[in-house]
């Protein structure tokens, strides 16, 4: 791992922080992408405490002139990155008729377009030199839905098509895609995207129990250095991915019960 070099976006704080520290400690130099370059920093200086090394690039990954100014001077001062996470992602679940145009279209920029724009920039790369691991970061939102979350699940649908589809791009040609779903996480997303956690299913026998970010970063860590296909946590989910194939409307139901709210 010392001679990885290792490229997460969405790495200032939660699931993306966490990655970032575990890749630092097993020796990878880190390219850390978000908007906050505060967070990003101490993010970076974390790392360099435990004996890493890593390199903070803040951007708005909507913007894709930034995204290909900022992946441009990695290229060409840095290198190509061995190992893509494309984990930033963010989207309020709301009924569709509290969802404004514009929350719509951010959903679809972040996390769908921005991890388009980031592997197209670094995909040839890896290509000639017939190496390289790319992972995106979803949620079950991609194989089941529930009420209130329409946009938030059609944007993180998109993110699964083109991860499918890149998969059937690169076969054969030595660069490894990986599609990382997962569960109910405690992380800052929930502060970042208010009223979500109040229109979250709560199916507790299904997607229990809510994962923590180190546990979340373990998962893609294990996934992308064993090259699976697709890493799915908690490991329930593919029962509850199953029986949607099956028996939808049982899915449906037990998906429209919600988090319980707190009593007055």
């Amino acid at each position: 791992m010392a001679a990885k070099l290792v490229l997460i976006s969405g790495a200032s704080s939660g699931i993306g922080e966490a990655l970032a520290k575990r890749y630092g400690h097993a020796g990878a130099h880190l390219l850390l992408l978000a908007r906050n370059r505060e967070r990003l920093a101490a993010v970076a200086e974390a790392i360099k405490r435990d004996g890493g090394t890593a390199t903070v690039f803040s951007l708005d990954l909507a913007d894709p002139d930034a995204i290909e100014e900022t992946t441009a001077k990695i290229a060409r001062e840095t290198g190509t990155p061995d190992i893509l996470v494309n984990n930033a992602g963010s989207g309020r679940w709301l009924p569709l008729t509290k969802t404004t145009a514009a929350e719509a279209l951010s959903m679809i920029q972040v996390p769908y377009l921005a991890a388009f724009n980031l592997t197209r920039a670094f995909l040839p790369l890896m290509l000639a030199r017939r190496n390289g691991a790319i992972a995106c970061i979803t949620s079950p939102a991609s194989y089941v839905a529930w009420p209130d979350a329409a946009a938030y699940i059609a944007a993180r649908r998109a993110l699964a098509g083109f991860t499918d589809g890149l998969r059937s791009e690169v076969r054969g040609k030595g660069v490894t895609v990986t599609l990382v779903v997962l569960g109910m996480v405690e992380s800052p997303y929930w502060d970042h995207n208010p009223g979500s956690r109040e229109n979250a299913p709560v199916a507790k026998s299904w997607l229990a129990p809510v994962m923590t970010s180190d546990q979340a970063a373990a998962a893609i860590f294990s996934g992308v250095e064993r090259r699976k296909r697709t890493v799915v946590k908690p490991a329930v989910l593919r029962a509850v991915f199953l029986l949607n194939a099956i028996a939808p409307s049982l899915v449906t139901r037990q998906l429209k019960r919600r988090v319980p709210r707190p009593r007055d």
